[in-house]
């Protein structure tokens, strides 16, 4: 590839297998631009992080600002002022329960975070037996080792479960392909007691935690089970003194359409997740929520035996007072929701067009489609069709960046969001519309041939 500088020698970093990429230039509002001048919309807020957008002018300010007095302190020699307000802001636009915010460089260790806190609670009540968590499969939870345990993705990771504890799993809920004559609350109810039945299997006082994302992201597209699901999971974890972790890094800071999506459901988890929404991509954070019953106890026992070199970093925290200021001063939480629910239908009227969509899911401005063999079973198509990346590249090339990934080779077809930053408009949603037309009639005729040959 090309480098910045503008030589032809291969780039000095590395990063995942990536189809060859141009050098970005510059970002304004849901837009980015290459070096040569193309533009593209970011119609996934990059990996559902830029929820305001790109360009922030308050977002730059408040960096500056930030910088001239003190970039940096340690956590253990100093409080600081833009950490201290934040997570008070934090506190006071969540749920009734939530009053104390550990921060994070970003979301796998806001997840870990959650995991480290959970199980020193649970040694500090005297349930030192309890350390088994158990999540959904497919799920993704982060790459570290102790989330990547947690990410059920067996295929994808498998070169390091020597290196891993191997936590326990149960199925994701996918709903919609379901038995047939079973309605969608039976089968939302089938899968949520799936939980009672793995904690009975694994010993209950084994078992610390349940995590799972209130709103699906990256390994099932969006996925969100009825309403159901979520009182039933919350009753589960009650009745065995299970904690529930809900990973918001996705989902959460609005991007649903309500700070936190478990929201929409009026069910609280007992520590929370939260990342990328959180400072928009200007700078890395996340953060851990939970109570003070759970804190409280664990400084009682010791304190808690955790910690980050840029834990509560004041630059990162007052980026995250910016970005938060923008989300309430300027509705984009209530945008998000107008806005989905416009993406939403338009998105529902491609699968009159294109049979090969499985189902259209998600809240707000996090939105998904998988694209399969059968709508009716859920059947994905060939592996070797490579779906996934097809189309994203199809939509890449005409100016349109979608998210895509296939979890567990592709067991569940081939997954998609669409989920732009909060600040969108209909006319945009008109563009991002039209642009991904355009690459699923490319996609079309090699879907269906491959759905054909069986």
């Amino acid at each position: 590839m090309t480098t910045p500088s503008g030589d032809n020698n291969p780039s000095a970093m590395f990063f995942w297998p990536t189809p060859e990429r141009p050098v970005v230039d510059r970002g304004e509002g849901i837009y980015l631009w290459d070096q040569d001048g193309k533009r593209y919309i970011d119609g996934s807020s990059g990996p559902q992080t830029a929820n305001i957008g790109h360009g922030n002018v308050r977002v730059r300010e408040a960096m500056m600002a930030q910088a001239e007095k003190v970039s940096y302190a340690f956590r253990s020699h100093f409080l600081n002022e833009p950490a201290e307000l934040l997570a008070k802001e934090i506190t006071e636009i969540t749920p009734a329960g939530f009053d104390q915010v550990f921060f994070s460089s970003g979301g796998s260790e806001a997840v870990e975070t959650c995991i480290k806190l959970a199980r020193q609670y649970a040694v500090s009540i005297g349930q030192a037996t309890r350390y088994k968590i158990i999540s959904r499969l497919p799920s993704y939870h982060g790459t570290t080792l102790g989330a990547l345990s947690l990410t059920g993705d067996p295929g994808g990771f498998s070169i390091f479960a020597p290196m891993m504890v191997n936590q326990p799993k149960i199925p994701a809920p996918f709903c919609r392909y379901r038995r047939p004559g079973q309605t969608e609350d039976e089968a939302a109810l089938e899968y949520a007691n799936a939980l009672a039945s793995e904690i009975e299997n694994q010993g209950p006082e084994t078992i610390l935690a349940f995590i799972m994302e209130p709103i699906g992201g990256a390994a099932t597209g969006a996925l969100t089970a009825p309403d159901v699901y979520y009182h039933r999971i919350r009753e589960i974890c009650d009745q065995y003194g299970v904690l529930l972790i809900f990973d918001e890094v996705m989902s959460g800071a609005g991007r649903s359409g309500k700070y936190l999506a478990a929201e929409h459901w009026g069910v609280t988890a007992d520590l929370v997740a939260l990342a990328k929404g959180l400072a928009s991509g200007y700078i890395p954070l996340g953060a851990c929520l939970t109570s003070r019953k759970i804190v409280g106890t664990v400084e009682d026992a010791g304190g808690f035996n955790h910690g980050h070199t840029y834990s509560a970093s004041p630059i990162a925290c007052a980026v995250g007072r910016a970005v938060l200021a923008e989300h309430l001063d300027n509705d984009l939480i209530g945008n998000a929701a107008r806005m989905g629910a416009v993406l939403k239908g338009r998105l529902e009227g491609l699968l009159d067009e294109f049979e090969f969509i499985g189902e259209v899911r998600g809240r707000g401005l996090l939105l998904g489609f998988d694209v399969i063999a059968d709508r009716t079973t859920g059947r994905p198509l060939p592996p070797a069709l490579n779906a996934h990346i097809r189309l994203a590249q199809e939509a890449y090339d005409r100016g349109l960046i979608i998210y895509s990934r296939r979890m567990m080779g592709g067991v569940r077809g081939d997954n998609f969001l669409v989920s732009p930053p909060l600040i969108v408009t209909e006319d945009q949603i008109d563009e991002i519309m039209d642009l991904l037309i355009q690459a699923l009639r490319a996609f079309a005729p090699d879907a269906r041939a491959a759905i054909k040959a069986g």
